[in-house]
């Protein structure tokens, strides 16, 4: 048996601020979209360096408010890059915990994306 990465589901409830959080501030690229009609919810595939997410408009599909943990290499460029998109939403910064460097956004339905640069062992 193997276990393959789990892909979280994001619930979101706006599409255009969903791509615009997502795809123009953290750079994720769609990499397809479903609806079973025009006019139903979306769901929606995105990834970036690795992580896949899945972000949803349907109802069940996730609890809003919930948070995706990330381990990252290089969170300094992580946080440049963020701040250099000048999003009005969210300027965050780096956190030093006991385990690692944190730097959290939220999304714009109350999600959590807490990236993490895991301190080394001695």
């Amino acid at each position: 048996m193997k276990l393959s990465a789990a892909i979280p589901i994001v619930r979101i409830f706006c599409v255009d601020k969903a791509k615009e959080f997502y795809l123009d501030f953290l750079g994720f690229t769609l990499e397809w979209e479903h609806r079973f009609e025009s006019d139903f919810p979306l769901y929606a595939q995105v990834s970036r360096s690795g992580l896949t997410l899945h972000l949803s408009e349907h109802h069940g599909d996730a609890t809003p408010g919930s948070t995706i943990f990330v381990a990252v290499e290089d969170i300094d460029a992580l946080h440049d890059e963020l701040h250099a998109k000048d999003y009005k939403y969210a300027k965050p910064d780096i956190d030093t915990t006991g385990w690692g460097r944190v730097l959290q956004v939220t999304d714009p339905f109350g999600n959590r994306l807490r990236f993490c640069e895991l301190s080394q062992e001695e």
